[in-house]
């Protein structure tokens, strides 16, 4: 049974050097038209399945009008929710007013996931980002009096930066006592402006030595590490990305969006023209068994609690060892069994994304 949906909206009223993620520069009558067509896609192919969680990504969400948020919320009026409904809405910093925040809080929404990134002035200039320290507090302080649920992403490893400035971002992240915690090494992606200018990363020792001190810095003050990149104070973990992770079936709306329905596997279409037509779903594919073992797997590890064996056992009849010959990581204390689950030892989640290509 599907339990979460996905909704992009790829504008942005400034694309961040960085980012990959927003694919156009907000249009008021290019957005007022996607809204509309973004209707006809979720009334087309939504199934009236009991939904979990929402989440609303982007992109930037938050730059879209009043008048154009309350067309995406009137989008969603088709969607049957859970009495537990998990409600998450992703904000730029710059955009969060009261507004705003009055608004997603009679519209459902309760979880915000802030883009923070650092608080250094240098750090954000290098990032195209231009808000200032004092507005990001004020900022965030302001979401703490709408919303309880609060996410704030944070990058580092980032060119410049050293390890005394990523323990002052810690100090400040810190400060908030927010319950949900997102951390990224920056990654330079060959068709942002970062990857056309051949900037470089960081040495990958800084990188690893940043991560050590997040990981311990963060677990020292109450956050659990249940996921590679994320922290959370109990009872906090993200009921949408966890979907994910438990690969279990979501639906995907708007350009570029992916879902998971039945047994395939789709991706919709990246060209706003061909959205616009109401040509949306640009491929899809059924997964094989083969397919849906290595998605458990791949996406199952990223977390702290791993896989269970019983229930990789009761899908597939194959015990998850022998399926994917990895007893050498089981024998090198890589891969780790404990209470009926396998997963990867915490003292290699930094390896993760060249041991998880082994169960490929």
């Amino acid at each position: 049974m599907v339990k979460a949906v996905y909704i992009h909206i790829p504008f942005c009223r400034k694309i961040c050097s960085y980012c990959d993620f927003c694919k156009f520069f907000y249009q008021e009558q290019l957005v007022d038209q996607y809204l509309i067509q973004l209707q006809q896609e979720m009334q087309e192919r939504y199934q009236n399945d009991l939904i979990d969680t929402i989440y609303i990504g982007g992109g930037t969400p938050s730059c879209l009008s009043v008048s154009q948020l309350e067309k995406l919320f009137d989008c969603i009026c088709c969607i049957q929710t859970s009495k537990n409904l998990e409600f998450t809405f992703e904000c730029n910093i710059h955009d969060i007013t009261e507004e705003l925040l009055s608004f997603l809080k009679r519209n459902q929404v309760n979880r915000l996931s802030i883009g923070v990134e650092t608080f250094h002035s240098e750090l954000l200039s290098f990032l195209g980002r231009e808000e200032q320290k004092q507005e990001m507090i004020s900022k965030i302080q302001l979401a703490k009096s709408y919303f309880e649920n609060l996410n704030l992403d944070f990058i580092y490893a980032i060119p410049q930066e050293t390890m005394t400035m990523l323990q002052e971002d810690l100090e400040m992240f810190l400060s908030f006592s927010i319950p949900h915690i997102s951390t990224y090494s920056l990654m330079i992606e060959e068709h942002t402006s970062f990857g056309i200018q051949k900037i470089q990363p960081i040495e990958e020792e800084l990188d690893f030595q940043m991560y050590q001190e997040i990981c311990s810095t963060l677990e020292k003050n109450g956050y659990l590490h249940y996921e590679i990149s994320n922290f959370c104070k109990p009872g906090y973990e993200s009921k949408h990305n966890l979907t994910y992770w438990q690969n279990q079936e979501y639906y995907g709306f708007g350009v570029g969006a992916s879902g998971y329905l039945g047994k395939i596997r789709y991706t919709n279409t990246r060209s706003i023209t061909n959205y616009l037509k109401g040509q949306n779903r640009m491929e899809q594919e059924e997964m094989t068994e083969q397919m849906e073992a290595s998605n458990q797997a791949i996406l199952g590890l990223r977390t702290k609690k791993g896989i269970s064996k019983e229930d990789f056992f009761k899908h597939f009849q194959k015990d998850f060892i022998e399926y994917f010959q990895v007893k050498d990581l089981l024998d090198e204390k890589i891969l780790m069994e404990e209470k009926g689950n396998y997963f990867i030892s915490p003292n290699y989640w930094y390896l993760s994304n060249e041991i998880l290509e082994r169960f490929l």
